[in-house]
């Protein structure tokens, strides 16, 4: 039986957990007396493992998650592993291929450790949908679909401009909402959360917990944390802060962030009250330098996923290696033969990411000889023994020949 004693409802924090970082609650009045209520409620989050790595952007909801798990409410995690292989329509102008099982798996490899990096697993529900999706008859499939009709799946925005636009939609993509929906109805959820792009999937699941004659769950939508560019943080687009990324690599990627995106990253990545955020807000509008107002963004951030100790050491190397222009203690070291070619051996290591890339560095003047400082025209090794080239903005690697 729950307890409700141990749920909190101080009025202060239930309206930062309501209006912080987000986008839109459905039903808020519902919600709210439900909060004040003191019942523990169920509070539902899915992620489809469509990647190995959660970035900051998807953890922006995990947080919120965690604010419910904090005021003593039973948090609800469930792995996609089946509906990630029907593949999430949310904002997608094109039609989505599926995901192989054999995909998915290993980008599940260290998703558990990762979700536990934000809430605590031990007092969290953790399950996939292959349970209970994979089991479904064709029948009770069939009678999912009659909840829905085809004009009000054609309702949804990306849906419409497709349509309008005679792009291919598959009825495959219809399903996802229906069976995201379903896992409302197993997990019996009172609330369930995602970013504003889930909100026509959210709401699915309350018209399917009313067909199956359960109380409908509240929705509440986060908003969405652009990539490092200003676009919308994707893989693909290479401008994601991974939550596992290394600590140097985290702080370095928050360093190239756009000015503008500061003060939302302080609200949606960091634990700082929303008063400081309207400070940091007010000190960019008044000229004060932005570099040092994303250096303390980068600590808050590191600082979250890595610890004090380590947020401390990737300041302090960002401060040496880039403001004082100095090669770092760490540098990694690879040893080559004499007349080696500098952009294979970059494209082997993984510093760079292929010939291609090689060429717009090289002709952006972002491989530089650190010994000589001079920047690199030419794809030989240079002859000195030991060489410690820069690639790009943040990466070193020291050159020996044998």
């Amino acid at each position: 039986m729950l307890n409700s004693k141990i749920v909190d409802t101080d009025e202060r924090k239930i309206e930062e957990l309501v209006n912080r970082g987000v986008e839109d609650v459905f039903v808020k009045e519902t919600l709210l007396g439900k909060l004040r209520s003191g019942k523990q409620l169920r509070v539902k989050l899915g992620f489809d493992p469509t990647g190995p790595n959660i970035h900051i952007g998807r953890a922006v909801v995990l947080r919120k998650l965690k604010a419910f798990q904090e005021l003593g409410h039973k948090i609800v995690f469930l792995v996609g592993d089946y509906t990630a292989q029907i593949g999430d329509p949310s904002d997608k102008l094109e039609k989505r291929p599926m995901l192989t099982a054999a995909k998915i798996k290993e980008s599940l490899k260290n998703y558990k450790k990762q979700v536990g990096k934000i809430i605590d697993l031990k007092k969290a529900e953790f399950h996939f949908n292959s349970k209970w999706l994979s089991k479904l008859s064709f029948q009770e499939i069939c009678n999912l679909t009659e909840i829905f009709s085809v004009h009000q799946m054609l309702s949804r925005r990306n849906f419409a401009e497709r349509f309008e636009k005679k792009q291919e939609i598959s009825i495959r993509e219809f399903m996802y909402p229906l069976m995201q929906g379903y896992d409302s109805v197993m997990l019996k959820s009172d609330i369930e959360i995602g970013g504003f792009d889930q909100l026509f999937n959210l709401k699915a699941g309350r018209i399917i917990q009313k067909f199956y004659g359960q109380a409908e769950q509240d929705v509440l939508t986060c908003q969405m944390l652009e990539g490092t560019d200003g676009r919308k943080m994707s893989t693909s687009w290479n401008n994601v802060i991974n939550i596992v990324d290394e600590p140097n690599d985290m702080y370095g990627k928050i360093m190239a962030l756009r000015d503008e995106l500061i003060p939302k990253y302080f609200l949606l990545a960091t634990d700082v009250p929303e008063s400081y955020v309207k400070e940091i807000e007010d000190k960019l509008k008044g000229g004060q330098n932005p570099k040092e107002l994303k250096m303390e963004l980068a600590y808050e951030i590191v600082r979250l996923y890595h610890g004090n100790v380590l947020a401390d050491k990737a300041q302090s190397r960002f401060v040496s290696v880039f403001s004082k222009k100095n090669i770092p203690d760490d540098v990694r070291v690879v040893e080559v033969a004499t007349g080696a070619i500098l952009r294979d051996l970059l494209v082997d290591t993984g510093y760079v990411a292929s010939r291609a890339e090689w060429g717009r560095l090289v002709q952006a003047g972002a491989v530089q000889n650190m010994n000589t400082g001079a920047k690199i025209e030419n794809h030989l090794v240079d002859a000195e023994t030991h060489t410690v080239y820069r690639v790009g903005k943040k990466h070193f690697v020291k050159v020996v020949v044998k």
